[in-house]
């Protein structure tokens, strides 16, 4: 039974200048927060609303975080997305992408949609199941959250939980690196999925997309990677 709602669409971390030169408040993405919701009517929530959705569901401690991603958002997360699996292929590194899957513990009651997240070095270890419980496999590798609007670090906790190494963040201007410190995440220089990627790289190139265009930019990523190589 719910028995408070609140929702929350939270101001916008910048100000980009409209036609006119005046500040416009960018916004990325919208969240619903319901508290308190039992498990089960989480997971009965998870049944009917089904995976055919672009919504994004968080659960933690009775908390329940329904995020509505925006272009801004989108944007950012598919050609991170892009530039990820270029540098897996340019480095020969097989990973195994999973999208927003949703990750649940029912035995801890916890579940995260990321907006992306990726099996890397783990990743033999899942190759060949179609279905992977958390409870006896590992976590993925790698969870990336863009979160223009709100930071995501009260999320943190449930990626804990989950046993989740590596978390990048991007806010759409900054990108970084957190890793897993016991209960908590802390923010490093060097990523533990892909040593020697620096996040200003990744940075540098999700604002040249704005720019020159995503082919051309992914185009130019990849001669940036294939230099690393040599």
């Amino acid at each position: 039974m719910v028995t408070h709602s609140t929702s929350e669409i939270a101001p916008a971390t910048e100000a980009v200048p409209d036609s006119e030169g005046s500040p416009k408040l960018l916004l990325g993405e919208e969240r619903v927060i319901l508290h308190p919701i039992g498990w089960k009517t989480f997971e009965q929530l998870l049944a009917e609303v089904g995976e055919s959705r672009s919504t994004r569901f968080h659960y933690w401690r009775e908390r329940l975080e329904i995020m509505s991603p925006l272009a801004p958002h989108e944007g950012s997360n598919r050609f991170l997305e892009s530039l990820i699996v270029a540098v897996a292929e340019e480095w020969n590194l097989n990973l195994r992408q999973l999208g927003s899957w949703t990750m649940r513990r029912p035995d801890l009651q916890v579940g995260a949609e990321p907006d992306s997240c990726y099996y890397i070095q783990n990743e033999p270890l899942v190759r060949h199941k179609e279905e992977i419980d958390l409870a006896s496999d590992p976590p993925p590798d790698l969870v990336v959250e863009i979160d223009i609007t709100n930071p995501s670090q009260r999320r943190f906790p449930i990626y804990a939980q989950l046993g989740v190494p590596e978390i990048w963040q991007y806010n759409g201007r900054t990108l970084q690196y957190f890793q897993r410190q016991g209960d908590t995440y802390c923010p490093v220089v060097e990523s533990l999925s892909f040593p020697g990627l620096p996040a200003s790289i990744l940075q540098e190139f999700l604002e040249k997309r704005l720019i020159l265009g995503e082919i051309p930019a992914l185009r130019q990523f990849r001669e940036w990677a294939r230099q690393q190589i040599r």
